[in-house]
């Protein structure tokens, strides 16, 4: 049974429908990306999956249970966790009390703080600015806040949003090292992303979104090597 599991997925705003009756799956241990170009529907998809956005069709299935009626706040605690564009921190809260947030849910306080020290040890510009408020951080390093947020919520389903969007090449390598390892943890990822030669390079199988549907799927390498991929999105 996939760990996710979405049929005829439907999403309409005021009459005009941006998603368009999509079919995927992630099996547990993936990491799967969703690639296209602006306005394509990727983005409303994830907040679809994370119940910010209502579905008008179709279904989705998470962890084996149909996700219609449950209240977004309740998906954390269930281990669906978005970390969505634009980073979505507490830009007046310090670094440390962001990542706690990820936690709030929680009280196996051991736990939490092995976890804040790991979050460290994969961010060490973290530990440093600690106590720093979020909001006079760099783009990248508010990028490992939420993630790192994230991942204190004990996510079993990872959805990253563009975490590359806006940063520095040399700081996009270090956020998708990261990706990589908090993957090989076993964190089951779908990772949206614009840069898409970089997406599929670290991904076992991607799909493609164009104007609301999915119009191509399959392993991450032989979408990688695909002429159309990479006329559309890899500027060869």
């Amino acid at each position: 049974m996939s760990l996710l599991e979405v049929k005829n997925l439907q999403v309409s705003y005021g009459g005009i429908q941006a998603v368009k009756g999509i079919d995927f799956h992630i099996e547990q241990g993936e990491l799967v990306t969703l690639i296209g170009a602006n306005g394509a529907g990727k983005t409303t998809t994830l907040k679809t999956l994370v119940g910010m956005v209502k579905k008008s069709g179709g279904s989705i299935v998470y962890n084996g249970k149909e996700t219609a009626g449950i209240a977004s706040y309740n998906f954390v605690r269930n281990g669906l966790v978005m970390v969505p564009e634009g980073r979505g921190i507490f830009g007046k809260l310090t670094v440390e009390e962001n990542l706690k947030m990820g936690a709030y849910y929680r009280n196996d306080n051991a736990a939490i703080q092995a976890e804040t020290e790991r979050v460290y040890e994969l961010f060490p510009r973290l530990k440093e600015r600690q106590k720093q408020l979020a909001g006079t951080l760099s783009g990248g390093e508010q990028q490992m806040v939420a993630m790192g947020r994230a991942m204190l919520s004990k996510p079993k389903l990872l959805l990253l949003d563009e975490p590359s969007m806006g940063l520095a090449p040399i700081i996009v390598q270090k956020i998708f090292e990261i990706i990589q390892m908090v993957a090989a943890e076993g964190v089951t990822m779908l990772l949206v992303e614009q840069n898409a030669k970089l997406a599929l390079e670290i991904s076992q199988r991607g799909y493609v979104m164009e104007s609301g549907k999915i119009t191509m799927s399959g392993n991450a390498r032989d979408l990688l090597d695909d002429e159309r991929v990479r006329n559309a999105y890899l500027g060869e």
